[in-house]
């Protein structure tokens, strides 16, 4: 295919996805419709394998939530090729990466590999790991040392020295989630010089918010030296590079990195309580700028990762409203738990 024609094809498939996504107000009709009603209003949607006794029994639900976002990537990246396609494949390995955590909490605690297995995410198309072969290596430390043989080396190397230098499994998810977003921005960085400010506007919501969310957790919750916190965050050239982190790293309350900010920052954060009403915020905040991308006049490849940002928001408010119902919850403490507030209308 021409790359106009490959454009031609992505925009097209783009817009025809965009459909799918669910406006604030089909969120709020979930939230209140009866047990009964729930799979006509996933049905509607597309979404029957979601709904509670569909024919998906075997697999959890979050396994049938990465299943339908594997898939629709699949059908976005079918014309693609080079550096694009890579990007939107890296996009789907923080599955993979989530994998990997069971297998190594599987050793860490002795679990037997038929029951590990059972609980991964099948990977489909984007699989890249052994599974079977990685659940019956001998101990997490031999895991690590076969995965930095594979292809996700690079993720793995700073995890396996931390977790050697440790045994801590809370410095081995760290140091796997921030491998995997190391290697996300390298992805990314000459597709931005390629498709310009709406692609890297998308980035840089994603990245910076990551950043802020996790200094905030390292540095207040877990109570992490700043040096080690810095170590921990992601390198950054959007509104928080890696200066600003640092500085930001030193400080020692929630109010006073909230105050350190940049204007906007402040601006949106204003009367933040905690760190989950900062996520919160900053995720609306993204959510808006991929609602602008994937309605504007962006290049093909933004609107695809626009589209999927806002499909993998939707799919995760979904299973907190199903898992709401499934508990019995009523609809003001399912509704809390979105903290789904729109920045924008959706």
């Amino acid at each position: 295919m021409t790359a106009a024609a490959i454009d031609a094809y992505l925009d097209t498939r783009v817009s025809l996805f965009a459909g799918r996504l669910w406006p604030d107000a089909a969120v709020d009709a979930l939230v209140d419709a009866d047990d009964s009603a729930l799979p006509g209003h996933l049905a509607q949607k597309g979404l029957t394998a979601l709904a509670p006794g569909s024919d998906a029994v075997a697999s959890s639900l979050e396994q049938r939530i990465v299943a339908q976002i594997l898939d629709e990537t699949r059908v976005l990246i079918r014309p693609l090729a080079g550096e694009a396609r890579a990007f939107l494949s890296f996009w789907t390995a923080r599955f993979e990466m989530s994998n990997v955590k069971t297998l190594l909490r599987s050793k860490m605690t002795g679990e037997r590999a038929a029951t590990a297995l059972a609980r991964l995410t099948p990977m489909g198309a984007f699989g890249r790991l052994d599974h079977e072969a990685l659940a019956h290596a001998e101990d997490a430390g031999e895991l690590l040392r076969r995965l930095e043989a594979g292809p996700y080396a690079a993720i793995v190397r700073h995890a396996r020295r931390a977790f050697e230098q440790s045994r801590d499994p809370f410095a081995l998810d760290a140091a796997l989630d921030h491998g995997y977003y190391e290697g996300l921005v390298a992805c990314a960085q000459p597709l931005e010089a390629r498709f310009g400010a709406p692609f890297r506007d998308l980035m840089a919501a994603l990245v910076d918010r990551i950043n802020l969310v996790w200094l905030l957790r390292y540095r207040f919750n877990y109570g992490l030296p700043p040096a080690q916190v810095y170590y921990l965050l992601v390198g950054s050239r959007y509104d928080l590079p890696a200066a600003r982190l640092r500085e930001l790293t030193q400080l020692d309350s929630l109010a006073a990195v909230l105050d350190a900010l940049p204007s906007p920052w402040r601006a949106r954060l204003a009367g933040a309580r905690d760190i989950p009403d900062v996520f919160a915020r900053m995720e609306r905040a993204g959510a808006g700028q991929a609602l602008r991308v994937l309605r504007g006049k962006a290049p093909p490849l933004a609107r695809a990762f626009a589209y999927l940002i806002l499909r993998e928001r939707d799919l995760r408010a979904v299973r907190a409203v199903l898992r709401g119902h499934r508990l019995g919850l009523g609809a003001p403490d399912i509704r809390t738990a979105l903290q789904r507030t729109p920045s924008s209308p959706h």
